[in-house]
């Protein structure tokens, strides 16, 4: 399935489509760093439109409470979309306010927890997500990711086992699922992904990414691949963040601290905001930096 990792189901507002628009372009250079860059993707002004229309109905409208929580809802899902994370949170606590069993505000609230390294109550967060809603799927990845960061690798393990099982055809899956089982036994993960990869529909974006986890594809072919089939303007972009990412997770595995901040970095420099390796390419730097700081302290 060609569908993103992103940390929620797309949202669709009412008679409002939400376009972002970027350019990008490449450098040549050393092959070691795969010279590949974007020019970070910048809000169109149909996004400010649409922010303009609900800042507009919430404040005039005659709403019920239901309307009024999705229009929050909506709003802040366009915020979180621009990195604009304390407005997407207020508006966030304002729709489960108004409606307390919004499953998909819960889910961003624990993304945001996690983000700020307060797991337990992002546990509580994507637990209210899975009692409201039993088949949310990116609620287990959520939640797996928060294990994971929280080194609860065993519970991790076993929501990404849920996430991927829902949808084994998806690359994205296969590759959290051997990133949470790889941080208990890297062999036996690979392993793994070995196995799950019959499952992938070959020449699909996410499965480019997994060749590369099995070395079965360089650097410089992801990067290449990356140009193809791209179908809307952000496109590219987009799988620049997702590949700065997972590679930046292999060097950081291998021991390469360096080389994996410049990917994460790479990553955050892209802008897309509500990719789920854009969140969390800044935990892992901070991590890395840390790691390093150690290592020039110790010598």
């Amino acid at each position: 399935m060609n569908q993103k990792v992103r940390t929620t189901a797309i949202a669709v507002l009412a008679g409002m489509s939400i376009f972002l628009t970027g350019c990008v372009s490449t450098q040549s250079g050393g092959s070691e760093q795969g010279k590949v860059m974007v020019e970070p993707v910048m809000p169109d002004y149909k996004l400010e439109i649409t922010l303009a229309k609900l800042n507009e109905i919430l404040s005039s409208a005659d709403l019920t409470q239901e309307q009024k929580a999705r229009f929050h809802y909506d709003r802040g899902v366009i915020y979180d979309s621009v990195g604009l994370r304390i407005l997407s949170r207020i508006d966030f606590h304002q729709a489960l306010k108004l409606q307390p069993n919004l499953a998909d505000a819960y889910n961003f609230i624990g993304i945001y927890y996690t983000q700020e390294g307060q797991f337990e109550s992002a546990y509580e967060a994507f637990d209210a997500v899975l009692e409201l809603s039993p088949e949310y799927d990116y609620a287990f990845l959520n939640r797996g990711i928060a294990l994971y960061y929280g080194q609860r690798y065993e519970l991790a393990v076993a929501d990404m086992q849920s996430f991927y099982s829902l949808d084994p055809k998806d690359g994205y899956r296969a590759l959290w699922l051997y990133l949470t089982e790889s941080a208990q036994d890297t062999e036996q993960a690979k392993a793994n992904l070995e196995v799950n990869q019959a499952e992938l529909v070959p020449n699909a974006w996410s499965s480019v990414l997994v060749d590369y986890y099995l070395g079965k594809k360089s650097r410089e072919a992801v990067f290449s691949a990356a140009k193809m089939g791209l179908s809307h303007p952000n496109e590219y972009a987009e799988r620049l963040c997702e590949a700065y990412f997972y590679i930046a997770k292999i060097a950081q595995e291998q021991g390469q601290y360096s080389d994996a901040a410049n990917y994460f970095r790479l990553a955050l420099a892209t802008n897309i905001y509500d990719f789920v390796e854009h969140r969390y390419a800044r935990i892992e730097l901070a991590k890395l930096n840390s790691i390093m700081q150690q290592e020039l302290q110790s010598q």
